[in-house]
């Protein structure tokens, strides 16, 4: 059935089984990769985008007409992008110049203005830190009271999870013909996780969910951060409070490395055909640990985020 506008095909995204990956490292279990790279905007943040715009005009918060304003790493931007342009409300996305300039192009052929933040002093091009959303943060609040904008807060809108919950969870769950043992997810704002493991427990109250974030900078599980910098954009902002993420839902954590995300993210385009993004490769690594550990045998879903052509400026695919 088609749509009326663009907006109407957002989420629904294909899964398929990782099932080459498995087998080739010779482990016992499965993982599901739901593919939101093939969102409209190329990455799952569209699904958050549309359900938070929509509750905010539903509820009155944002007006007809009103400008939104929104820190991204260029997804959610992206997304927002979309709906907003669809719906009749300009958008500017405040961006740290760290993340890949891909993002910035998309976000501004879409109709967006996009503001761009220098990095915080001793930051590294490409790898964006806390102290670098920081700055982003403290640009997208004041150019959104200059301007009587709406925030989308995507770190703390109950829009975010709410769309995982009511899409990103119950597609998984029927994909997997009511299979999963267990979802893996790396953390951002923490609404994927939230509401995809709200939905998923409803379902198997016995699933359990995995916190994934970069090695060095795993606040959430608690531990020192000791590298704040990381290639694996999009999350990892070694924030150690979520406010979208329930602890309760979580019945482990890990950390992956940027080289592991990049050898996995690159393994997932030779073997599986499947062209993600950074974060992509962190989950399917998260997966695969556990396949090889403490899950083993199990049936795992992961998302695969967003798509490998927002990376082409960064050394994810240098040297192949």
């Amino acid at each position: 059935m088609a749509g009326a506008s663009i907006v109407d095909v957002i989420g629904r995204t294909p899964s398929v089984w990782l099932d080459r990956m498995v087998e080739a490292r010779g482990l016992d279990g499965r993982i599901l990769a739901k593919l939101d790279y093939l969102n409209p905007g190329f990455s799952k943040k569209d699904r958050a985008a549309r359900g938070i715009i929509e509750i905010a005009r539903a509820d009155g918060s944002l007006a007809a007409g009103q400008t939104v304003v929104e820190l991204t790493s260029g997804n959610m931007g992206t997304g927002l992008a979309i709906v907003c342009s669809v719906l009749g409300h300009p958008f500017v996305a405040v961006m740290s110049r760290g993340n890949s300039p891909e993002r910035a192009r998309m976000m501004t052929a879409l109709g967006a203005e996009v503001v761009l933040v220098d990095q915080a002093p001793d930051s590294v091009p490409g790898e964006v830190s806390g102290a670098d959303l920081a700055l982003v943060e403290d640009a997208a609040q004041r150019i959104a009271a200059s301007r009587g904008a709406f925030r989308a807060n995507q770190f703390a809108h109950s829009g975010n999870a709410q769309a995982h919950f009511d899409t990103t969870g119950p597609e998984l769950w029927a994909d997997s013909d009511c299979s999963l043992t267990a979802f893996a997810d790396f953390a951002g704002s923490g609404g994927t996780f939230g509401g995809t493991m709200k939905a998923l427990r409803q379902r198997n109250p016995m699933l359990r969910g995995y916190v994934v974030e970069p090695e060095g900078a795993a606040a959430l599980a608690g531990h020192a951060v000791t590298q704040p910098g990381h290639p694996i954009q999009g999350g990892g902002y070694a924030m150690s409070d979520l406010s979208l993420l329930d602890p309760d839902l979580v019945h482990g954590y890990l950390t992956i490395s940027g080289q592991e995300a990049r050898e996995t993210t690159r393994a997932l385009a030779r073997e599986e055909g499947i062209f993600a993004g950074y974060s992509a490769g962190a989950n399917v690594a998260a997966a695969l640990r556990l396949l090889a550990g403490s899950d083993s045998g199990g049936r795992i879903g992961v998302v695969i985020c967003d798509s490998g052509l927002k990376y082409l400026s960064t050394d994810l695919w240098d040297a192949i």
